[in-house]
């Protein structure tokens, strides 16, 4: 592999660069779904990191996150209600707000924050680990360094991912609920209506499956970069870095274009 790594770095040989890079991606992701899914990965080091990373992935980002979806949410619904009232179009509002904001803003928003909260420092992280030698510590107690490092922290930020966006929606419906019938119980009835109207199979589908693809790009490539991306200096290695940032964030847009596509076209 470092000879392969040598060759690209040649000039001109930009496209090769990217097109390696996604191999690697890739082989990443399928080598960390085939461990996830081995029942004897889960050691009991494993099961310790995995509990520690989702604890400290998700437990302090809720409280922070559901108030800045309740915000979100209220702005995001006044803005639509008043709008509407002001072309007439009223009986269109409600589901507007769910469409945009529950099926298309909530997961990639969720998603981001778990990435810039999350996922990317535990990819930093993992870079250091490895550059002062605590994989070949592991190795020398023979422990597979990938499962009980790099594993827990990738499963720690689909659970973040999945839980954020899970936990959003429910404060979103609550929230627009009351910002468009506010404390009365008389809406509950054309508000399910909406909702069920909404959420029909297919586009639920296309929701959970989103979701899930949003889990997995902004839980991989991070940790991806960072495995490999150990030798050279500072500044190739923030380089490294913003070169899996950019690629997540391409990932994100294109999940989310073919979301839209699935959905309304």
């Amino acid at each position: 592999m470092s000879t392969v790594t040598r060759a690209l770095g040649y000039p001109g040989m930009a496209p090769l660069r990217w097109l390696w890079a996604w191999v690697r991606i890739t082989f990443f992701g399928a080598a960390m779904l085939v461990r996830a899914l081995s029942p004897s990965s889960y050691g009991p080091e494993m099961r310790q990191n995995l509990a520690r990373h989702i604890y400290m992935d998700t437990v302090p980002i809720l409280a922070w996150f559901t108030i800045l979806t309740a915000l979100f949410t209220i702005i995001i619904t006044r803005i639509v209600l008043v709008t509407a009232n002001s072309y007439g179009l009223s009986q269109y509002a409600l589901e507007m707000v769910v469409r945009v904001l529950v099926i298309e803003l909530i997961p990639i928003g969720a998603a981001l924050f778990v990435a810039l909260r999350c996922t990317i420092p535990s990819g930093a992280a993992l870079f250091d680990i490895r550059r002062v030698g605590h994989f070949r510590k592991l190795r020398r107690q023979r422990l597979d360094p990938v499962t009980v490092e790099v594993l827990p922290r990738l499963l720690a930020g689909i659970f973040s991912t999945i839980t954020l966006a899970a936990l959003s929606c429910v404060v979103s419906m609550i929230v627009c609920y009351y910002a468009v019938y506010g404390f009365t119980a008389a809406g509950i009835q054309p508000y399910t209506r909406i909702f069920g109207h909404v959420f029909e199979p297919v586009v639920t589908f296309l929701f959970v499956l989103k979701t899930m693809f949003f889990a997995l790009a902004v839980s991989v490539i991070p940790m991806a970069s960072a495995l490999y991306n150990v030798e050279g200096d500072d500044h190739q290695r923030e380089s490294a870095a913003l070169q899996g940032l950019v690629r997540m964030f391409g990932v994100l847009l294109v999940l989310e274009a073919l979301s839209l596509v699935g959905n309304y076209i």
